[in-house]
């Protein structure tokens, strides 16, 4: 289990979290979102001991981070966004960095490396910028360490390569591993999220299941402003109509809803989410 308890940091006189709380249970794909500046990236340095927090601890299955235990950083992989990677060919990047991770499967990796269709005789520093995500995709992937950290880990990915990414990260997903995706690209990962994490200055403003909110909320296209449909929870103005999230009822049926629209909704109805899914 991951374990953020009263954790409070900011950047010199910009504080960031105060007293933040959060737990991920193993066995689930979680989205981290929000806008552009509210400790996202952030948040994924702290879990792995790239900053420091302030007060409060992070856990990985009872270990503190701050000691920097070798316990605790063979426990997860961070998949950053902005990376560089060493002069060296893949075999030798595996001979030097796989030993730090005891659960690393090699098999898995070049099956990985395979699907997404990358040389593997080629210098790492060679290939594109979506070819080294890629391989930084399948490496992250193969380590199987109980926590992997992603953030907006498909900027650099064509078309063909976001369709691959969810279905080999769906395919390699163990039973007993937290995966955490932080990302602005919410369209690259529906479909492949279990549950949402949205903040918002520096708070979690809402966490939940995407089954439990498929249960209760649903999304429809209306023709018409709903301005006076009490079960309407959000909409907004979109070519045709009206995108419209509202309570699932005899009318609306239940409907898979978007990631943006949902993100949007939360944002402009926090009170009314947290009231609908206070239990």
């Amino acid at each position: 289990m991951l374990s953020i308890s009263n954790l409070s940091f900011s950047y010199k006189r910009h504080p960031l979290f105060n007293q933040l709380q959060l737990n991920l249970e193993p066995g689930k794909i979680y989205g981290l979102l929000g806008k552009n500046g509210v400790g996202k990236t952030t948040l994924l340095k702290l879990v792995s001991t790239l900053l420091y927090p302030h007060d409060g601890q992070i856990t990985i299955n009872g270990i503190n981070s701050t000691k920097r235990h070798p316990q605790y950083l063979s426990s997860f992989y961070l998949i950053p966004e902005e990376f560089s990677l060493p002069q060296m060919k893949m075999s030798t990047y595996l001979k030097v960095y796989a030993p730090f991770y005891p659960s690393f499967d090699e098999q898995m990796f070049h099956k990985i490396i395979k699907e997404f269709e990358l040389e593997q005789d080629r210098v790492l520093t060679r290939m594109s910028y979506g070819q080294k995500k890629k391989f930084l995709i399948a490496f992250g992937l193969a380590t199987n360490t109980p926590i992997l950290l992603m953030d907006e880990p498909t900027n650099g990915l064509d078309i063909p390569s976001k369709s691959q990414f969810r279905r080999t990260v769906a395919e390699n997903l163990a039973q007993d591993r937290i995966v955490v995706i932080s990302t602005h690209q919410v369209k690259d990962v529906e479909g492949l999220i279990d549950d949402v994490i949205i903040l918002q200055d520096g708070v979690i403003i809402f966490q939940g299941n995407l089954f439990d909110i498929n249960e209760h909320l649903t999304a429809v296209m209306l023709s018409q402003e709903p301005i006076d449909d009490k079960n309407v929870i959000y909409y907004e103005p979109v070519l045709g109509g009206y995108l419209t999230l509202t309570r699932v009822n005899e009318s609306h049926p239940p409907h898979r809803i978007d990631l943006e629209l949902l993100f949007n909704a939360v944002i402009s109805r926090q009170e009314v989410f947290n009231q609908i899914f206070k239990n």
